[in-house]
């Protein structure tokens, strides 16, 4: 028995010097290439792999992530209502949900239900915090539903084929867009500048947030030094929660400084429905103001909620990372030079509250700064420090499961690609070189390329 009691404290002993020994980190050699998202990857790969929370959150986590997943996807309506109330009086959509399918991509149909797209709007000049001027009577985005019966605009697309030929004789066709606006209750302003853009995907943002700026920065090339022809910069924003200025991470333009921000911007740009951050309706001014009295219209505990559902889902594993076509692809991704701008590893920063997205090894295949793309992707639109042609790098995992996620994929700012071959080929400015090495390639070679980006 005596034997017996030594052995178990010798065993306790043990246990506890284990548990007292510094944490070694885990090499990077070692890396499971699946694990995009590093420790808060999920391998769900069908309709609702991006709306997997990340694994080993608290109970009191997991009840948090399951308030903001209802309020994500909770129909607003106007006031007054027992329920959800604050709904517009102008808006975009009731939901986000409804814009962000599956918790992934828009549909760009404008005008039906289902519609996806925006139109941010502004007039010529810098803003007293550095970003885009206000169009007089509209703000900074068209709302095209109103309570009132009186909807700022009505937006409509139309869309011209360009065909195109690869020097093998493959054929492809691209799609232009071309924006029309009508039934405006005003006239609108002078030189006003319109950007229409298709919700993006809602996945990985805790794990984006939490990369260091230090290491955003240390990608930067403004003014190109080593000659690669890319020269990355990042977009400096104002944060009207601390009102300070903040690099931007979030957003088509990188020109929003942190998940709350967007979440908060949206519930009111979008819906209409007004927080602590953002307390005044955005039709204040206008004659489809409301006059009401009951901002903010949701409350610190579910905008906090919200966001944390946002913050913590995971990122959908990489599939069939031992495919030999697939890592042919991979290869020839690297030597085109697309990995300079979706870069494809880095590491966040420590966040002790959920150590599932601290110091994890992310593969999301972005740099978070904005490149100059082209005339042909051009929205002609300043954004803080981007300007009209230039774009926040696109991160690319999960882009292999937008069919299955939106039932129909579409790529881009503004949802004109209906391809990953088509997105390509509408790459330009910094992007050029590598878009023609892309057209030069054999189809097999183009084909194993598409094969990689699938299995992200």
């Amino acid at each position: 028995m005596k034997k017996f009691y030594v052995m178990c404290v010798i065993g306790v002993m043990i246990l506890i010097g284990s548990f007292c020994r510094k944490a070694e980190e885990f090499s990077d050699d070692l890396h499971d290439l699946r694990l995009s998202g590093g420790a808060a990857t999920t391998f769900l790969s069908n309709s609702k792999a991006f709306g997997d929370p990340i694994s080993g959150m608290s109970t009191y986590d997991g009840f948090v992530h399951s308030v903001g997943d209802g309020i994500f996807s909770q129909v607003f309506v106007s006031a007054p209502a027992p329920h959800f109330p604050g709904l517009g009086p102008i808006y975009n959509n009731v939901s986000c949900v409804s814009c962000h399918h599956n918790d992934g991509k828009g549909t760009p149909t404008l005008g039906l239900v289902e519609s996806s797209l925006l139109a941010r709007i502004s007039v010529p000049g810098i803003a007293s915090d550095g970003g885009a001027v206000p169009a007089p009577g509209f703000g900074l985005q068209l709302q095209d539903k109103s309570l009132t019966g009186i909807p700022e605009v009505k937006i409509n697309v139309s869309y011209t084929e360009i065909p195109f030929t690869f020097p093998d004789g493959e054929t492809a066709s691209l799609r232009k867009p071309v924006y029309a606006i009508s039934s405006s209750y005003k006239p609108l302003p002078a030189g006003y500048m319109i950007s229409v853009r298709l919700a993006p995907p809602i996945f990985g943002l805790g794990l984006l947030e939490l990369i260091p700026e230090s290491t955003i920065l240390s990608y930067a090339d403004s003014s190109d030094l080593n000659g690669d022809g890319i020269s990355g910069k990042p977009n400096y924003v104002y944060n009207p929660e601390d009102k300070k200025r903040a690099l931007g991470r979030f957003g088509l333009k990188a020109n929003t400084p942190s998940i709350r921000i967007q979440v908060a911007s949206a519930f009111q740009q979008d819906m209409g429905l007004t927080s602590s951050i953002f307390a005044a309706e955005s039709s204040w001014g206008q004659p489809q103001y409301d006059d009401r009295t009951d901002d903010p219209e949701i409350s610190d505990s579910l905008l906090n909620a919200t966001v944390f559902y946002a913050r913590t889902l995971a990122v959908p594993a990489r599939r069939n990372v031992h495919d030999s076509v697939s890592l042919r692809g991979e290869r020839i991704f690297r030597q085109i030079n697309c990995g300079s701008c979706h870069l494809p590893d880095v590491r966040t920063g420590v966040d002790v509250r959920l150590p599932m997205l601290s110091h994890q090894l992310i593969h999301p295949y972005t740099d978070l700064l904005l490149h100059d793309m082209g005339d042909g992707l051009a929205d002609g639109r300043p954004d803080y420090q981007a300007t009209g042609n230039e774009w926040r790098t696109m991160p690319l995992w999960g882009i292999g499961l937008f069919q299955k996620t939106n039932g129909t994929a579409y790529y881009l700012h503004d949802g004109r690609a209906r391809t990953m071959t088509e997105a390509i080929l509408w790459h330009g400015g910094e992007s050029k070189k590598s878009r023609d090495l892309f057209i030069q390639l054999s189809k097999t070679d183009r084909d194993a390329l598409l094969t990689f980006l699938q299995s992200l």
